[in-house]
């Protein structure tokens, strides 16, 4: 009877730690501009949820404008475009890292200085917002680890 019980409560607690995938934010930081004027640029790890759905949007309120955007070599060249909406599918992650993806914030607050967390709100295209602090970090310095 007790190793019964036992493992009833092994199986429950099992449970309780595996559920559907849930749509999220993490790993996110920010990494600001190398003089007042430059963009600072946002780094983070998106896993999705139970269905697809896109990126559309990531807004702050220290900065004028945003955009996503992508990072390639061609010819020995580095280049950047901007990105429309970024497809996150079911259960999948999807990263926003130096290279690669990444979120542009142009006119930041120069009162931004490394160490203060900025609140970043991503919008989904099924009208899911996620609200993520971000810490910040100087141009040069190493990135978080997480």
């Amino acid at each position: 009877m007790r190793n019964r019980l036992v493992l009833i409560a092994a199986l429950a607690l099992g449970a309780c730690g595996s559920g559907p995938p849930k749509l999220s934010v993490e790993k996110g930081y920010i990494r600001l501009g190398a003089a007042p004027r430059l963009p600072a640029v946002a780094y983070f790890t998106i896993h999705g949820g139970t269905a697809d759905t896109a990126l559309i949007a990531v807004s702050s309120e220290v900065s004028i404008k945003n955009e996503l955007h992508q990072s390639m070599q061609s010819g020995g060249m580095a280049s950047m475009k901007p990105l429309g909406d970024v497809p996150i599918p079911a259960g999948a992650t999807v990263a926003f890292a130096p290279g690669g993806k990444h979120l542009m914030l142009f006119d930041m607050n120069p009162g931004i200085k490394p160490g203060r967390v900025v609140t970043l709100t991503f919008t989904f295209a099924n009208n899911q917002r996620i609200l993520f602090d971000a810490p910040t970090i100087a141009a040069g310095a190493p990135a978080p680890a997480f």
